[in-house]
């Protein structure tokens, strides 16, 4: 279950940035796929960065949001509440300034969260292998 607690939000934009390049850098890591970063700051009030990013299975989504968890608090000492963990089809880390949506594919085309925030479509998921027999 996800923490009540307020979510820390930096007043420095360096520190905004440095959030912002770990979260890109952790995904890049652990092979995301189709990571786009959209800019809030001036657009919305819940953060300053947006960034939506793909995993190849359900296992790969919860493994990069609980990595991604580690890291930033490791680094600055502050928890991120997680939503979605136990079935991983999209898990959402709120990490204050930075809000991370992790994606099975099929299931961002589905939502298409960069179409909501004006950014374009969502990536087309993959064709499924044909097997012949």
């Amino acid at each position: 279950m996800a923490s009540t607690s307020p979510v820390y939000r930096a007043s420095e934009p360096e520190e905004v940035d440095a959030l912002h390049r770990l979260v890109l850098a952790s995904l890049d890591d652990d092979q995301a796929v189709d990571v786009i970063s959209i800019p809030l700051a001036g657009k919305s009030s819940i953060a300053d960065y947006m960034v939506i990013a793909s995993g190849r299975s359900t296992r790969q989504v919860a493994s990069m949001a609980q990595k991604l968890s580690e890291k930033i608090k490791a680094e600055y000492g502050r928890p991120s509440r997680i939503e979605g963990l136990p079935t991983a089809d999209w898990v959402l880390l709120d990490a204050g300034d930075v809000i991370v949506h992790l994606f099975r594919p099929e299931v961002r085309t589905f939502y298409n969260l960069e179409r909501m925030w004006a950014f374009g479509d969502a990536p087309t998921p993959p064709a499924a292998p044909v097997i012949e027999d």
